[in-house]
C-alpha cells in the first residue's frame, strides 16, 4: 500500500502464510485441558478451542459483512458472535468494539445506498492458521475471503466484488481458563477491505528532491458524475482490456514471476501490481539505474522504485509523459490508475487500476488488500477525507 520503503529486505511470500495449518495438527502438538475449575498452569488449546476460535472469527467478519448488505442490529437477527459464551467468547471491550464497528458500516451502507449502490448478498469464509500461544494469551492469523454481489448490475458493470485479507487475532484465558477474544488487528501493513472500519496506517512523508524530474500530480475531485472525458481505448497502441485481465486474473493468485511485497514489513504489492498490468498491457520497460524514477523496469530479478514505488511511480508516469492527469475520479476508465494519500501528507499511500466501468463509475483492482471490482463510490465513501490523484494511461 504505502510508498515502500526500498532499504527493506525483499523476500517473496505466501499471500495465506500458515493458513493452511489445520485443526488436527494442532490438537496432536497441543496436550488437552480442562476448562471447567480455575487453572493455576497456562492453559493450552486443544482441537476442539481452536475450532471454536475459527467459529467465532468467521461469526465476527460474517456480521460484518451483513451489515453490509442487510443494515445494522436494528434491520437484521442479532450478531451471530451473540451466540458464543463459556468456553470461548468476545471479551466485553471487543463486543463494544464490533457493535461500533457494525453501526459504522450500517452507516456506510446508507451512503452507498443514496449513491446507487447496493450489495444483495455477501459471503464470507474464514481459516485460521496455526494458534501461538504463551502465558494466557493465544494468537492466530485469521485469512478473511469476502464476495459481495451487486444489486441490480448492469450496463456492463461486473457482478461481484470481493477481497482477501488476513487479521490477527489475540484471546486472553480468564482465571479459569475461559478464552475470550479480546484483539482485532491487520495482519498485514494495510487495512483497505471493504468492511474494514479502522483508518489506513499514515505513510512516512517523501522528500521531493528536484521540481523537473518529480513533477506534483495535481488532486482530482470526487464528486459524481464527473465532466465528459472519453476515453479513446484504440489511439495508443495500448490493450487496456489484457490489463484489466491481467489484474482479475492475478488479484488474489500472485504471479510467480515477479516477486511479492505483501507483508513482513515489505511495504506492500499495490504499485508492482499495477506495474505488471501495465506492462501486460504494452508498458515497455525503460532500463537504468533501480533508485532512476526516470527508469521503469521489473522482472523476478529486479525492479526499478518506480515499478513497486507509489510515489516513485507517480514521479515515471508524469515525467514520461506516459500519463495525463485527469481531473475528476469518475473520468477514469479501463486501464486507467488511481492513487490515494490517505493522510493529505503529500506522499501518496495506495496504488490501483481501473478494471471496468458502467454508467460513470469505474471499478477498480489492486493488491494489498487483494480486492477485486470495488467502485470508486465504495472507496470514497471509506475515505472521504483522502486527496485522490486520476491517471489516464
Amino acid at each position: 500500500m504505502k510508498s515502500r520503503r526500498i532499504s527493506r529486505t525483499r523476500r517473496r511470500a505466501t499471500i495465506f502464510g500458515a493458513a493452511t495449518v489445520s485443526v488436527v495438527a494442532g490438537a496432536a502438538m497441543l496436550p488437552v485441558w480442562s476448562a471447567g475449575a480455575a487453572v493455576t498452569d497456562d492453559p493450552t488449546v486443544d482441537a476442539k478451542t481452536k475450532a471454536t476460535f475459527q467459529r467465532l472469527a468467521d461469526a465476527v467478519f460474517t456480521d460484518r459483512t451483513e451489515a453490509l448488505v442487510a443494515g445494522g442490529q436494528t434491520d437484521r437477527d442479532k450478531p451471530r458472535t451473540n451466540g458464543f459464551s463459556g468456553d470461548v467468547r468476545l471479551s466485553s471491550g471487543t463486543a463494544r468494539s464490533e457493535d461500533a464497528a457494525l453501526s459504522k458500516l450500517d452507516r456506510r451502507r446508507n451512503a452507498l445506498a443514496k449513491l446507487g449502490e447496493k450489495y444483495s448478498k455477501g459471503s464470507t469464509t474464514v481459516t485460521l492458521g496455526a494458534t501461538n500461544v504463551k502465558g494466557r494469551k493465544a494468537k492466530a492469523v485469521a485469512t478473511e475471503t469476502t464476495t459481495l454481489t451487486y444489486a441490480k448490475a448492469r450496463g456492463g458493470a461486473p457482478g461481484t466484488t470481493g477481497f482477501q485479507t488476513r487479521h490477527e487475532l489475540t484471546f486472553t484465558a480468564d482465571r479459569r481458563g475461559d478464552w475470550q477474544l479480546t484483539g482485532i488487528s491487520p495482519a498485514d501493513e494495510d487495512n483497505l477491505a471493504v468492511n474494514e472500519t479502522t483508518a489506513p496506517p499514515a505513510a512516512e512523508p517523501v522528500t521531493v528532491k528536484s521540481a523537473t524530474t518529480t513533477p506534483a500530480a495535481p488532486k482530482a475531485a470526487i464528486a459524481y458524475p464527473g465532466p465528459a472525458n472519453p476515453k479513446n481505448l484504440t489511439a495508443s497502441g495500448l490493450d487496456y482490456k489484457a490489463m484489466a485481465d491481467y489484474a482479475k486474473r492475478h488479484w488474489s493468485d500472485y504471479n510467480p514471476d515477479y516477486p511479492n511485497f505483501n507483508g513482513a514489513g515489505a511495504g506492500g504489492d499495490c504499485t508492482n501490481f499495477v506495474s505488471q498490468a501495465l506492462k501486460e498491457g504494452g508498458w515497455k520497460h525503460v532500463p537504468g539505474y533501480v533508485y532512476d524514477y526516470t527508469r521503469w523496469f521489473g522482472n523476478a530479478e529486479i525492479q526499478s522504485h518506480s515499478f513497486v514505488g507509489v510515489n516513485e511511480w507517480s514521479w515515471f508516469a508524469q515525467n514520461s509523459k506516459r500519463t495525463t492527469s485527469l481531473a475528476n475520479v469518475h473520468q477514469m476508465d479501463v486501464g486507467d490508475v488511481l492513487q490515494i494519500d490517505f493522510d493529505n501528507n503529500g506522499s501518496k499511500d495506495h496504488t490501483m487500476i481501473v478494471t471496468s466501468r458502467s454508467q460513470g463509475v469505474p471499478y477498480l483492482t489492486y493488491h494489498s488488500t487483494n480486492t477485486y471490482s470495488r467502485s470508486v463510490t465504495s472507496i470514497i465513501a471509506s475515505y472521504p477525507n483522502a486527496s485522490y490523484y486520476a491517471y489516464r494511461t
